[in-house]
């Protein structure tokens, strides 16, 4: 739609968003011009409220809504054991497995030199003092299998181990997911599958 700047900063604005294109701003943009003035409004209310309402919780950076978080604030929680993830979202997976019952800690990031993130930039600081004032026993390091995750990972166990030598360090397994083919693997995978490998 050739000369409509409304409709221009419409989608821009779309194309912020993750794994959208310019195409799909396109398309969620025409979408919005289509809807009913209730269903605008509303839409445009949602954003709105979503952005004055949650926050990251103060102690773990998960997202709430609350002065604290769903599992910062539930006592029946397992507050030993703390899965450490880049971003909130991270922590939905391990949510949706049902039977988990842990704490989380968000480090805002991972390690990149490049990008201008630095250990003093994420939020290590305050796992360590979460480590020692809710006496946390096990940290399991949950970071994507990239260079970035890879690298945070190894610097994470180093300063675990030489700090807090007391508490255990773990990392989530890499290798061949569920029903995959062994013909498709890349090497990458099949090396992280033998480094996992379990007695039987």
């Amino acid at each position: 739609m050739a000369n409509l700047p409304s409709f221009e900063s419409l989608v821009d604005s779309f194309a912020k968003l993750p794994g959208i294109g310019r195409k799909s701003a396109e398309r969620m943009a025409s979408a919005v011009l289509e809807m009913d003035e209730v269903d605008a409004k509303a839409f445009s209310e949602a954003i709105q409220n979503a952005k004055n309402n949650i926050h990251p919780c103060p102690n773990c950076g998960l997202f709430t809504e609350n002065d604290l978080c769903f599992a910062c604030s539930d006592p029946n929680r397992n507050h030993k054991l703390c899965i450490v993830v880049a971003k909130a979202k991270d922590a939905d997976s391990f949510e949706r497995i049902g039977t988990l019952n842990c704490v989380y800690h968000v480090l805002g990031g991972l390690l990149s030199p490049s990008k201008g993130i630095d250990p003093e930039n994420l939020t290590i600081d305050a796992l360590m003092k979460r480590i020692d004032e809710e006496g946390i026993e096990e940290v399991v390091l949950a970071l994507n299998p990239t260079i970035e995750g890879e690298t945070t990972a190894l610097f994470l166990g180093h300063l675990l181990n030489e700090n807090k030598p007391n508490v255990k360090t773990t990392r989530l397994g890499y290798g061949l997911p569920m029903g995959a083919s062994l013909d498709y693997a890349d090497a990458l995978t099949l090396s992280k599958a033998l480094e996992g490998r379990k007695s039987l």
